[in-house]
Parts: C-alpha cells; sequence; structure tokens
C-alpha cells in the first residue's frame, strides 16, 4: 500500500539557523524630547518656552506614531530647538542676575567706604583746636 504522504526518515533534516533579518538602511525614526520639555515646562519655565517645546515634542511623537517621520523631524527640530533656548535661558539669566547683584554689592561697598570721609568732615572748628 503507498500512501502519499513522505516518511519520516526522506524528509531532510531541520536546520536551526536562523535566517538573518534585514536591516533597514533608512534613518533612525526622529527623537521626540518629550523628557527634556516636561523638564523645563516643570523645573525651569522661562518665558513658557518650556511649555511650547512640550507642544512640539507631543506632535513629533504623534507624527512618528502615525507614520509621518518628515513632519516628525520638523516638530523634533523646534522642540530641541525651544528647548535648548529655555535652558538656556533658565540658566544664563539667574546667572547674570548673581552676577549684576554681586557687582551692585561691591560698588556699594566701595562707594560707602569712599564716603565714610565725607560724613565724619567737620565744617565747624572744634574746641579743642582753639586751645
Amino acid at each position: 500500500m503507498d500512501t502519499s504522504y513522505p516518511r519520516e526518515d526522506h524528509l531532510p533534516a531541520p536546520s536551526h539557523k536562523r535566517e538573518p533579518s534585514p536591516t533597514i538602511l533608512g534613518s533612525p525614526p526622529p527623537r521626540d524630547h518629550l523628557v527634556w520639555s516636561i523638564f523645563n515646562t516643570i523645573y525651569m519655565n522661562f518665558c513658557c518656552l518650556g511649555f511650547v517645546a512640550l507642544a512640539f515634542s507631543v506632535k513629533a511623537r504623534d507624527r512618528r506614531v502615525s507614520g509621518d517621520v518628515e513632519a516628525a523631524r520638523r516638530f523634533s527640530s523646534k522642540a530641541r530647538c525651544y528647548n535648548a533656548l529655555a535652558t538656556a535661558g533658565s540658566v544664563v539669566l539667574p546667572l547674570l542676575l548673581a552676577a549684576l547683584v554681586i557687582t551692585g554689592v561691591i560698588h556699594l561697598s566701595k562707594l560707602a567706604h569712599e564716603s565714610v570721609g565725607f560724613f565724619t568732615y567737620q565744617f565747624s572748628p572744634s574746641d579743642e583746636e582753639d586751645k
């Protein structure tokens, strides 16, 4: 009796080698900078630039999920720019303010030290000089 099914002894041995997965040569998806935007929004919100960066980060993530990589790249670039401006402004402006306060205190202390002689000057001769 002949069956049309092949027998096990005639089957080829299964190969345990994995086929290499095809690599995608395209560029990686754009970053959305969401964590940086949240940090700028919560902790260092200078002129609401952190909030604007957060809006562009969310837009970049939405576009990336929907498959529009070019729009995601544009929104990601804008989010990175606003995040950099917010971070720079939040770091530079307090340092500038501290520098102005320190130089003002130094100037006022020098001015007060120099004006001590003016306030101790006697306009009328003292009684001891007459004798």
